[in-house]
Order: structure tokens, then C-alpha cells, then sequence
């Protein structure tokens, strides 16, 4: 390699700047002439060396670096934080190594805009290899494409979730007197196409994300996102705007991290109540290493009131809807091989929309998958509702590669009489799941901080999918029993049958590396007769279904 001292380049510099004073007119000569050409031939030699140089030390960085990723693997994080780029490593035959270019432990980016302080922001970038074009600064801090200004102050990234589902249901025909109903033998659905831009200044970030899917059944567009956060303050987030509170504990994972392909039954209604996706939204979360805590007022979801709108609306709605949410969550044991995760949820509208059909209100659900088939279980439009409420525990345990979660929730639902004096008897409702799910092969489920959830597998750079180095990426499997039942004072004149649903499911997940995921589910329903799901439902229905998903995300 060639070697300089310093005294030498400062010699030199030295010898032109010298040049440079003898090249005035007050010293011109033929002497001074012939000193100032060999002076800039020095220095055009000494220009010639430096770029040498540095292509040189470049070319042995380069190669430190391959034989660092290759031989000498470095030891890993203790935490997973999901802000910082950090891990654990269990039981694997070989140590995990992080590279700048690695992002940490390869864990799915984000579904949605991501916020964070401007502290980490750039504690982010700087662990993610950039090149600077005309002085603006492009890298991949947590994995999305970003451009930002050379302080960081200003920075705008640009996202991708990309999820597509196909398949279809099997002994799922009607019994006599039912109709057939959407339980196609095949078909697909673009569940999301999510382009998340977000802009930052300092630790102000705006987020607006549309969604070209139709989640439930593709053909639309519509928003997700449309919010301004601060994230000033120590583990801190403050949002007003089109946003997805999180309630309960799978509400609160990126879709891109799930164990199945959609949320269980119950945690699905509760969400729908007051939160969900683009529901206008005032509040903020703060967390810690042992503790999270989230609370929201919410109003109406984007487009409530176009009866034509990517949610589905009411034209005629006059007074819109008014809710809030809180979620508390704990996590009292957090070392290397266990992790104990509890909390509660709670949400609610404290009115529900008025319509031309007043003040009602609806609970239903699919057999959890969305491939455009219909409901087996609905409570109707319930009229007269004053207000809808629930309330739950949730609670995970992870041991090394093994984790099992589960929450459970009643709902109720007041109502008064058409005069708004005489108050009814209230509904209600309630559900739970269990869960369990092991990681095969590949940097298996931690909990993130910043969510109060756990995370999906990850697929550290020097893991990727690879057959000719051995490498295979992550393997993960999960088996999942959920109730949801939306019967309530049965044998009453103001009682509801709703029907219940139980659905069997189980899973294989493999992630190639952290941004694609191939997800294959099996789920089996069984439904009781409800009387108002039509003439869907009138006996009762069971079914199967298969069905795969692709996914893309950055």
C-alpha cells in the first residue's frame, strides 16, 4: 500500500500555496516562472497519489470487511428494541453477524410510516452505508429508501407493503335452506398495496400513506394513513390525524409481522369499534424497556360519511362519532430465554354515528381470512345504541424459540328507547384466542419495544436465502383456537343471535430475508345459526379453507 506522513502532504501544500504567492504580478520571472511550473507539477503528481491512495484503502476496507463477515462474526446485541438496530441470538449453530448494511437483526420494516425522534433517526442512518449526491445524503436507514438533507434535518423516505392472498374454501356448501354465499373454490385478493411517504423535519413527521388495495376485497382505493407525529420527547409519540390507534396486542404488531394471515376473530371487532385503520385520531404512546402505555380520542374512519367510500359509509350521517381508546402494557420478566408480556386493552364510542336510522351499531365477522367471502356471524344493525364499549386482558410468554400469546375481551353495547329515556337491557358479547408459534431456523420472535408486541422472525444479511452457502433464511410455524361469540340474552325480546365462530388454524411463515415473506394457512370454522346473517347462516355452517399470501415490504 503507499504510505504519506503528514509532514509530507503538509510540505507540499505548503510548496502551492508558496506557488501561488510567487505567481502574483509583483514577483514575476523567469526564474519565478520556472519555480511555479514545477510547483504545479508537484502538486498534480501529489493530487495523482491521494486518489491512489484512497482507492487503495477503499479496496483493503472492502476486503476487511468480507473477511470480518466471513471469519470473525461479532458478538450480538442484548436487546431487541425495534427503534435500535439490536438482537438476541438462541441456540443457533452459528453466531449472527451484523454488517452497516445488514440493519441490524433483519427484522420486516414497518406497514406504515415511521416515526421516530430525531436522536435515533440519525443513530439509524448512521449505521446504514450512504452516498451523498450534491450534497443530500441517500441510504436505507431501517430498511426504506431515504433522502435527507446533511444535517438529517430535513429527510423524505418512501415505503412499500405489498401483501397478495389466494386461495379458496373446501366443504364449506350450504346446508338445506342456505344460500351458497362468496366461498369461492378459488380466488384472490390484493389484501394490502400500502406506498407509505413519509417527511420529516427534525422530530416532526408527517405521514401519508394510500393503500391501492381494497383490504377486504381489492378493486378500490383508498387511505390509510394521513397524520403529523412528534416524536420530541423521550420514547415518545404524538399523532392527530387519519391514523390506526393500536389496541390489544395483536392490533399493536405491523401486518408484516403477524403469526396467520388476519388477526383473530374477536381482536378484529374490538379494533373496529373506535380504532382501526384512517380513523381520525388525537393521542400518543410512550414506552420502555418493561412497560407501554397508549391512549387516543378518535372520531369518525376516512370516508364514514360517503356511502360509496373505501370503508363503507352513511351519506346521511349528522352527527359523527365520537370514541377513545387506552392500552396499558407490562413486561416483568425480560432476559435471554423468557419474556413475560402483560396488558390490557379498553375502547369505546361514547356515540356512536347518527343516521337516518339513527344510532346503530353492527358487529360481524369472516371466518378469519379475507378472500372476499361473506360474513357467518353478525349481530344486524343494533338500533337505539347509546354506547359501545370493551375491555380485556392480553398476555405472551416467549421461551427462547417458543412463543404463546392470547387475550380475551367482552364487549357491551347500552341502548335506550326510541324516546331516549327507558334504558334496555344491555348486550353483550365476548371472545378470545390462544396461540402458539415456534421459530425453526433463523433469529426467532423478540419483543419490540415500541410496539408493547413481538416481532417476526429475522433474516440477518449473512442468513438471506442462499442454497449454494447453506443459508435459508427464517422458518416459523403457528397454530392458533379463537372464539368469537356474538350471541347475547337469548330467549329475550331484546336479545341477539349473533351465532359464535370457533376457527382451528395453523400456519407455515418463510422469510427469505426481511423484506419478502411467503405465508400458507389452513383454517378450519365452525359457525352456529345467527338470524341475522341473512339466508347465509340459518343452520349453522362449518368449512375449511387453504390459502397463501406473498410479501413484499421496505
Amino acid at each position: 500500500m503507499l504510505t504519506y506522513s503528514r509532514q509530507t502532504l503538509l510540505s507540499s501544500s505548503t510548496l502551492a500555496i508558496a506557488g501561488l504567492f510567487l505567481s502574483s504580478p509583483a514577483f514575476a520571472s523567469t526564474a519565478a516562472d520556472a519555480e511555479i511550473a514545477r510547483l504545479h507539477k508537484e502538486v498534480a503528481e501529489m493530487r495523482l497519489a491521494i486518489q491512489s491512495m484512497r482507492a487503495e484503502i477503499h479496496h483493503s476496507a472492502m476486503h476487511q470487511t468480507t473477511q470480518h463477515h466471513a471469519t470473525k462474526p461479532v458478538a450480538t446485541p442484548k436487546n431487541y428494541s425495534g427503534e435500535a438496530e439490536k438482537a438476541i441470538q438462541f441456540g443457533q449453530s452459528q453466531p449472527v453477524v451484523f454488517s452497516k448494511m445488514s440493519q441490524g437483526d433483519g427484522r420486516p420494516v414497518s406497514d406504515r410510516g415511521i416515526v421516530s425522534s430525531w436522536a435515533d433517526f440519525q443513530r439509524a442512518s448512521k449505521s446504514d452505508e450512504e452516498v451523498t449526491i450534491g450534497g443530500m445524503r441517500f441510504g436505507f436507514p431501517q430498511g426504506r429508501p431515504t433522502l435527507q438533507s446533511s444535517d438529517g434535518r430535513y429527510a423524505l423516505s418512501i415505503g412499500l407493503a405489498f401483501q397478495e392472498d389466494f386461495g379458496g374454501f373446501f366443504n364449506s356448501g350450504p346446508r338445506v335452506g342456505e344460500t351458497g354465499g362468496h366461498f369461492n373454490s378459488f380466488t384472490s385478493n390484493a389484501r394490502r398495496l400500502r406506498i407509505p411517504f413519509s417527511f420529516r423535519y427534525k422530530d416532526i413527521v408527517a405521514n401519508v400513506t394510500p393503500d391501492y388495495a381494497g383490504g377486504n376485497d381489492d378493486g378500490q382505493i383508498g387511505l390509510y394513513e394521513a397524520n403529523i407525529n412528534y416524536a420530541g420527547f423521550h420514547n415518545s409519540v404524538l399523532t392527530i390525524g387519519y391514523f390506526q390507534p393500536r389496541v390489544t396486542l395483536v392490533d399493536s404488531e405491523s401486518s408484516n409481522d403477524f403469526m396467520l394471515m388476519e388477526r383473530p376473530g374477536i381482536t378484529d371487532i374490538v379494533r373496529n369499534i373506535a380504532a382501526s385503520d384512517a380513523r381520525f385520531s388525537i393521542g400518543g404512546m410512550h414506552y420502555e424497556k418493561r412497560w407501554w402505555v397508549g391512549a387516543y380520542f378518535t372520531g369518525q374512519q376516512f370516508g364514514a360519511r360517503n356511502s360509496s367510500g373505501y370503508y363503507g359509509g352513511d351519506s346521511s350521517i349528522s352527527d359523527s362519532q365520537t370514541g377513545g381508546l387506552l392500552r396499558a402494557a407490562g413486561r416483568p420478566i425480560a432476559t435471554k430465554n423468557w419474556d413475560l408480556h402483560l396488558g390490557v386493552s379498553s375502547i369505546a364510542a361514547f356515540k356512536p354515528n347518527q343516521s337516518s336510522s339513527g344510532r346503530t351499531f353492527k358487529l360481524s365477522q369472516r371466518p378469519e381470512i379475507n378472500l372476499g367471502e361473506d360474513s357467518l356471524i353478525s349481530t344486524g344493525n343494533m338500533s337505539n345504541v347509546s354506547h359501545v364499549w370493551s375491555v380485556g386482558p392480553e398476555v405472551a410468554l416467549r421461551w427462547k424459540r417458543f412463543l404463546m400469546q392470547g387475550e380475551y375481551y367482552t364487549i357491551g353495547v347500552d341502548r335506550k328507547t326510541s324516546n331516549s329515556v327507558q334504558q334496555l337491557p344491555t348486550l353483550h358479547f365476548k371472545g378470545w384466542y390462544g396461540a402458539a408459534n415456534y421459530t425453526i431456523f433463523g433469529t426467532p420472535r423478540l419483543y419490540n419495544i415500541k410496539e408493547g408486541a413481538f416481532s417476526a422472525p429475522g433474516v440477518p444479511e449473512v442468513d438471506e436465502f442462499d442454497p449454494s452457502t447453506g443459508h435459508w433464511g427464517a422458518l416459523e410455524v403457528t397454530g392458533r383456537y379463537s372464539v368469537t361469540d356474538l350471541n347475547s340474552n337469548l330467549g329475550s325480546v331484546n336479545g341477539v343471535r349473533g351465532g359464535q365462530q370457533t376457527v382451528w388454524a395453523g400456519g407455515l411463515n418463510w422469510y427469505p430475508n426481511r423484506h419478502f415473506r411467503v405465508m400458507l394457512d389452513f383454517n378450519h370454522f365452525i359457525a352456529s345459526r345467527s338470524a341475522n346473517a341473512g339466508t347465509l347462516n340459518t343452520v349453522g355452517r362449518n368449512g375449511n379453507s387453504i390459502a397463501a399470501r406473498i410479501q413484499a415490504g421496505f
